[in-house]
């Protein structure tokens, strides 16, 4: 693994995508910040991180998928690396909030974000942006926001976190060709709220109630309505209210 360490960077996604498209990387090249200007979440969202005390990391992935049908599983891979990860500091109450928001309870420890290139010969190149937090403590402003330290009364090498992030997803990368059904039940069992009635609303309608039955294959939300109706909802369409 070749590992980028950066004092100050806008997005270690936007810096490897500059580099990848300039010269030949290696496979599994990380970045890492100290401080992030312009951290990106799913839809556009924000990440905000206090400078040194955060795992600020993206990784540079090639050769990995043969074509978009198999994106969403990228997703499911990569939040249960962090996941096994997390588990072997006894970070407790473990679960994933679909898409991929890793939950200590019902607060944020991370967020994950992977953006997809499309080569004109076909490859397809990724960049898998995670942001871990770490050390920080002072959530003020972000009350469904936590950190390791928080969930464990200690502080925690980040360095550590990096090389050990990598290895679990090269683990499940691997299971991804060999057995994706292993980590399809994994996510799924591990899915936030799922099974209990939960507020959801989308935009411009009022709220409404359901209950998560699952993700279908392409990474929609599946919910049970009122009115016993199955529907599936994509990440831009609807907002859990917890």
């Amino acid at each position: 693994m070749k590992l980028i360490k950066l004092d100050a960077i806008d997005s270690t996604n936007d810096f490897l995508k500059g580099i990848s498209a300039t010269q030949e990387l290696e496979n599994y090249t990380v970045v890492t910040a100290e401080n992030q200007t312009k951290g990106k979440g799913q839809m556009g969202a924000v990440w905000n991180s206090e400078k040194s005390k955060n795992l600020i990391m993206s990784v540079f992935v090639k050769d990995l998928l043969v074509n978009s049908d198999e994106i969403y599983k990228l997703n499911i891979a990569t939040a249960l690396a962090v996941i096994e990860v997390l588990k072997t500091f006894s970070i407790k109450n473990l679960s994933i909030k679909w898409p991929n928001d890793i939950m200590s309870d019902n607060f944020k420890l991370a967020g994950i974000l992977i953006e997809n290139s499309f080569k004109s010969d076909g490859s397809i190149t990724t960049i898998i942006g995670i942001g871990l937090n770490v050390n920080q403590t002072d959530f003020d402003n972000l009350p469904k926001a936590s950190s390791m330290a928080v969930v464990a009364n200690a502080t925690f090498d980040k360095d550590e976190l990096v090389v050990l992030i990598v290895e679990r997803l090269k683990v499940n990368f691997e299971l991804l060709s060999t057995n994706p059904d292993v980590l399809w039940k994994s996510y799924l069992d591990l899915l936030f709220k799922k099974g209990i009635p939960m507020a959801f609303s989308i935009a411009n309608q009022k709220p409404f109630m359901g209950i998560i039955k699952g993700v279908s294959n392409r990474g929609k939300l599946v919910l049970l309505l009122e009115n016993d109706r199955i529907e599936e909802y994509g990440i831009k369409e609807i907002q859990m209210l917890y």
